[in-house]
């Protein structure tokens, strides 16, 4: 391609609204641009990224064996309240209704229809095992779409989803296809951890997210770097800790604490470590009738040690809060503690709540608390002398780094990251709420295993740039470059030799099967310079008529370079070839 015949929109400055690096650049580069929130328009140079993201993805599912279709964007309700997700999914859906007054959905995901699509075709278990996939439009009605299309409404995404005769044939799957994601991301040339997920929404047992690192990402990683452990924060396990519980040596006192009603101010005044104090969060779950009215509320107690933060995900699985939970309302917790919050503990109460209690703060003893009292707290609390043992421990927390590793082979560290891919084992949830069945080797019909695989296809080009970018631009990893190679003549206008020169390498180079850009616009050297350095291009060679003099030579530089090299102008097309490893 040369760039006069291109479609070239750099701008100087980036808009008002672009919050990071991938938004600010991507705008700049003319690689998006904007229609609506979160919604848009890919441009043609933005547009070779995803294509070439989507041929690596293609590749790499084909050959693992999945087979493409394309599922409709728009898809009847029927099928999603046969699930019950209709009503489950939440705003995020976007529900719209036809003519005729019947619900449809713009699909943000694919289980139910391709669930329909296995039941219709396969009968018998000797149609299995069968792996179908898509590269196709989602929406997501984000209530706060933000970071470009890190977070849009309207993105693309490759699903992929597995139909087995067993679990053990669905684990098979799973494993093929999480090799398959490793394959894929290192093809892209970035560094990426593929880590233990919760499934969420989704639902299933087996779930791993893969994570682009950057430090801008809005994901918390928690690694061993001493083995091979990785997890997302929702999942990582905060161990019991080690030995039995110290042996209390203060007595109980209700202490004044004026004005103090977090944990760190509480610490401060009392001048104690953070450690000793135990923070209290109320909870509510409520039981509904089939119109959906509220028959009953029950009120939690969470305690954490101040010092730590609530894992939500966590808390979602203790026993009884599986179907959800809200903060309570403050008339609420004053019915059951008689004070506002900031002074709340388990002493006192007016009205008993369900406690639950971390597994750390389950082996601290001489520990602080509210007093149910505003200005006041309890020092000086231990259990089973001022108050009943724990009758519900869990892990209820984010693990920090330095706590110690689940698999017992070192700490934990954190980093941050941009989730990109997402495999998760279904079983049968959907096979069972759809009533997909084949016959089995004994005749008999069972549900189909499921697999479910997802890649962001339009959000890993942002997460690329987070990870790869300088002050002057994208740096994209040589495999999703909008072009692998610039050449830029200068003043070819003004020299036949530079402007033949230029002709000839470019010519060369497409020859060799490199994805090559001629710059013919004659701009001046450093508005070329910038616009390359700015979309990224990751190798640029330089054809000017002094060069050409010199002996008939040329400048190489890479995007990461400080300094070009030169080269003979019949040996460059080698030099690069060398370093595309071609």
């Amino acid at each position: 391609m040369k760039a006069s015949q291109f479609f070239i929109s750099t701008l100087k400055e980036a808009p008002a609204d672009a919050e990071v690096a991938s938004h600010r650049l991507m705008m700049r580069a003319g690689l998006i641009k904007k229609l609506g929130a979160g919604i848009y328009t890919y441009m043609p140079m933005g547009l070779r990224v995803i294509r070439k993201v989507e041929a690596i993805v293609r590749e790499e599912m084909n050959r693992a064996g999945a087979i493409e279709i394309s599922m409709p964007v728009i898809q009847p309700a029927e099928f999603w309240q046969e699930t019950g997700r209709f009503s489950k999914f939440g705003p995020e859906m976007l529900r719209i209704k036809d003519r005729h007054d019947r619900d449809y959905v713009v699909q943000p995901t694919s289980e139910e229809v391709v669930t329909d699509i296995a039941r219709q075709d396969i009968k018998s278990y000797k149609q299995l095992p069968v792996n179908l996939y898509q590269i196709q439009t989602k929406f997501r009605d984000e209530r706060r779409p933000r970071f470009g299309i890190m977070r849009g409404r309207e993105f693309t995404m490759k699903d992929a989803y597995s139909f087995d005769r067993d679990a053990d044939a669905a684990k098979l799957s799973y494993q093929a296809m999480a090799q398959a994601y490793r394959r894929i991301f290192d093809r892209f040339g970035l560094r990426y951890r593929a880590v233990a997920a919760d499934s969420g929404a989704i639902g299933g047992e087996l779930s791993e997210e893969f994570q682009v690192i950057a430090a801008t990402g809005e994901d918390a990683i928690v690694y061993c770097p001493d083995s091979d452990y990785a997890a997302n924060m929702e999942k990582a396990e905060a161990l019991r800790p080690q030995g039995p519980r110290p042996a209390g040596l203060q007595a109980l006192a209700k202490t004044p604490t004026p004005g103090k009603s977090t944990c760190a101010d509480v610490a401060e005044f009392l001048d104690l470590p953070l450690q000793r104090t135990v923070k209290s969060l109320v909870l509510a779950t409520e039981e509904k009738d089939q119109e959906g009215q509220v028959v009953k509320t029950t009120v939690w107690l969470l305690m954490l040690r101040g010092d730590h933060d609530l894992n939500e995900v966590k808390a979602n699985k203790v026993p009884g809060m599986e179907a959800g939970f809200r903060f309570a309302t403050l008339a609420e917790i004053d019915a059951h503690f008689g004070c506002k919050p900031g002074y709340l503990g388990l002493i006192n109460m007016i009205k008993p709540v369900r406690v639950v209690v971390d597994r750390e703060v389950a082996v601290m003893s001489d520990w602080v608390c509210g007093a149910n009292q505003p200005d006041y707290h309890f020092t000086g609390v231990n259990w089973g002398r001022d108050v009943p043992e724990p009758d519900l421990v869990v892990d209820l927390r984010n693990v920090v780094a330095g706590d110690p590793s689940p698999d017992g082979k070192g700490t934990l560290a954190i980093e941050r990251g941009i989730e990109v891919g997402h495999v998760f084992y279904l079983g049968t949830k959907y096979s069972q709420a759809m009533n997909a069945t084949f016959l089995d080797t004994n005749g008999k019909p069972q549900f189909m295993e499921m697999g479910c695989y997802g890649i962001g296809i339009t959000r890993l080009p942002a997460a690329a740039i987070e990870q790869n970018h300088d002050a002057k631009g994208i740096i994209w990893p040589d495999a999703i470059a909008p072009y692998t190679v610039v050449v830029c003549p200068i003043g070819p206008d003004r020299s036949p030799d530079v402007k033949a020169a230029g002709e000839r390498l470019y010519g060369e180079l497409l020859a060799a099967g490199v994805d090559a850009i001629l710059d013919d616009r004659g701009e001046r050297p450093g508005a070329m310079f910038a616009d390359w350095e700015l979309i990224g291009v990751p190798h640029r060679i330089t054809i000017g008529d002094r060069g050409l003099k010199e002996g008939g030579m040329v400048e190489y530089q890479h995007r990461r370079e400080s300094a070009p090299t030169k080269f003979a102008l019949d040996g460059v097309v080698g030099q690069v070839l060398a370093r595309l490893g071609k």
